[in-house]
């Protein structure tokens, strides 16, 4: 007798136009603790199909009215993810190499041994339990990164999507993502692959600013053994798992000067070396890379290559610090509160007006990052009430403050009018393009040093000259 006791009790369906054989599968099957299902003939067993839930299919290949070959097409048109293993007769390998062919999982011939049997249905169901995973696991991934899950109401924040929706299917051109640390580079980095034809590949991700520069060419590009001391075998590389799929070059302005020809060649070409080796491999994956940093001056101080930076800036993506889009904020908080509410199994009737202005006015130098760990924190303090600012841990004072916006702001505004211009309306306007000047055309910035609403300078249509 054969045990099946570590399978679960799946729903077999037989199907054979003999008698004498389906009575011996299904004695076979409900001895190995299956539930068996039979049908004389394909046709009826279209019809079980159509009302029971069936895990598995055995069909014989010879039948009268609709013969297993008919059945097996039913079948993988129908419910494709019902496997199906076909019985075929003694000596007729042919058969059943022509029945996989046409979508069969696997055969068995017959007179059937019942340990085999049992073997191919075991190996049938663990491969059909680890696709179905597979599939589940790429489906969350899908609506983990999607492009619907960025959410966003500012008008820069959509141009940015706008522009990596378009990119999607260029898989040959380089994207370079801009932005602050929290903006969410990665998480649109992702995004593009997996809306993209690569998504059924990897997608791997190194911080370049992350790894000592000794030891980054290698985390890139891979290494043979005995390459260098302490090389005690082969190594694949960043580059070599990303076959076929996305490569995220994450904070590549900090990448050492020394290694960007390296890298240079790889965008031109396509192709590297792994260290120790001259054998050429391909780079066959789309390249993305971000940064935090401005590379044009890098490159204007000779910290980076400019014909890499050329390279490497042809589809630019920027994405707008926080602060620049504080319509965003109250969207984005609103999100967060709600994924929390489903995580932490708690009401959260929503955040205070007091709580919401305090987040609204907040610089946020960690971006999105900042605010959905403060949304978080606040969520996990609260008991079922609204949030309110004694749950969130933000600091208003000036010290709290970026570092080079209170570079921008130091020194004192002087204001002189004309007398016969003298007016408030002209003092607002001398005083609104001052602040402008200071912070680089930064309507954000410059209503974070005049303490007043962005909106002034859109409803004063106040603008430096462009020269």
């Amino acid at each position: 007798m054969i045990s099946a006791k570590q399978t679960p009790a799946l729903n077999i369906l037989a199907v054979d136009d003999v008698k004498s054989e389906l009575f011996l599968i299904e004695n076979q099957l409900r001895e190995w603790k299956f539930n068996p299902f039979t049908a004389p003939d394909g046709t009826k067993a279209l019809e079980i199909l159509g009302k029971t839930h069936i895990d598995l299919i055995i069909s014989d290949q010879v039948m009268t009215q609709m013969d297993g070959i008919e059945l097996l097409i039913n079948v993988k048109s129908l419910y494709p993810d019902i496997p199906f293993i076909m019985l075929t007769a003694f000596g007729t390998i042919d058969k059943g190499v022509e029945s996989i062919k046409k979508g069969a999982d696997d055969y068995i011939q017959k007179p059937f041994n019942p340990e085999e049997l049992l073997a191919k249905i075991k190996k049938v169901m663990i491969f059909y339990d680890l696709n179905r995973s597979n599939k589940k696991l790429k489906n969350h991934l899908l609506d983990l990164y999607s492009f619907q899950n960025i959410v966003t109401r500012s008008s820069s924040m959509k141009k940015a999507l706008k522009l990596a929706e378009k990119v999607v299917q260029s898989t040959k051109t380089t994207v370079c993502i801009i932005g602050e640390s929290g903006t969410g580079k990665e998480i649109m980095a992702r995004a593009i692959h997996f809306a993209g034809s690569k998504m059924e590949n990897s997608f791997v991700a190194i911080n370049c600013a992350g790894i000592p520069s000794g030891l980054l060419e290698s985390e890139l590009f891979g290494n043979i053994k005995g390459a260098f001391t302490g090389a005690d075998k082969d190594r694949t590389g960043k580059f070599g798992t990303a076959r076929g799929g996305t490569i995220l070059l994450d904070e590549i302005g900090d990448m050492p000067l020394d290694l960007q020809p390296k890298m240079l060649r790889v965008i031109q070409e396509r192709v590297y070396e792994r260290i120790g080796s001259n054998d050429l491999l391909k780079a066959d994956c789309r390249i993305i890379t971000a940064t935090h940093r401005d590379l044009d001056k890098l490159v204007k101080d000779g910290l980076f290559r400019e014909d890499l930076f050329h390279r490497i800036n042809l589809f630019p993506i920027i994405l707008p610090p926080l602060r620049e889009r504080k319509e965003d904020i109250p969207f984005l908080a609103n999100h967060f509160l709600e994924k929390l509410r489903k995580e932490l199994g708690k009401s959260l009737p929503g955040i205070s007006q007091k709580a919401m202005d305090q987040l609204v006015d907040y610089h946020w130098p960690g971006n999105v990052r900042e605010l959905k760990n403060c949304i978080e924190r606040a969520a996990i303090l609260a008991e079922d009430e609204l949030i309110n600012p004694s749950h969130m841990h933000i600091c208003t004072t000036p010290s709290q403050i970026d570092n080079k916006i209170n570079d921008k702001i130091k020194g004192i505004i002087n204001i002189s009018v004309k007398p016969e211009e003298f007016s408030l309306d002209k003092i607002i306007n001398k005083t609104l393009k001052i602040a402008l000047n200071r912070c680089n055309n930064n309507k954000s910035q410059a209503a974070e040093l005049l303490k007043v609403d962005r909106r002034i300078f859109y409803r004063k249509n106040i603008k430096l000259p462009k020269y």
